[in-house]
């Protein structure tokens, strides 16, 4: 009888300690579309990248006019010429491939320097409505496989979000 009597007080209290847990989700792929930062973010992140195919390209170009150069020239060269022509053309395209590289390696430089303040504002953003609901855990809808129900604060986040990104761009 003790046991039963424990048993089922031991159920009250977990069901009385999991009753206050309050659980939303949020779309975070809604906030961060709405956002006026972001998608200036996006349209910067664009320029930046069309710049570094426009260059790529005209590199990429002057190297094609170097090898029909080359090709064109090929059969009255030496052995010695061919093999010089050979290492400037195999200079040349390790250099565009190189640039390329970095210009990769650059593109995610910019974004993710972009995107750090843009996200730690939506983080920040629902900290504050979690905290005014009393939330104890927000879940991100994008990346959840399945939820039914519960509060979905996206809506109220996202208003917070716009506030504190209106009051980012002023500054």
């Amino acid at each position: 009888m003790k046991k039963l009597v424990l048993a089922t007080a031991i159920m009250f209290c977990v069901g009385t300690v999991m009753a206050q847990q309050k659980i939303a989700h949020v779309n975070s792929q809604k906030l961060l579309d709405t956002l006026p930062s972001r998608k200036a973010a996006i349209e910067q992140l664009k320029d930046f990248e069309a710049n570094g195919v426009q260059e790529l390209k005209e590199m990429e170009a002057d190297f094609n006019k170097q090898v029909a150069i080359y090709e064109k020239a090929r059969p009255t060269m030496s052995p010695v010429i061919i093999k010089i022509e050979e290492e400037k053309l195999m200079k040349k395209q390790q250099t565009l491939e190189e640039r390329q590289q970095s210009l990769n390696a650059e593109m995610q430089a910019v974004s993710q320097e972009m995107n750090k303040p843009i996200l730690e504002r939506v983080q920040k953003a629902v900290e504050i409505v979690s905290d005014r609901k009393k939330l104890s855990y927000v879940i991100d809808e994008s990346v959840t496989l399945y939820f039914k129900g519960g509060m979905d604060i996206t809506a109220e986040v996202l208003t917070e979000l716009l506030r504190m990104d209106a009051e980012a761009t002023k500054k």
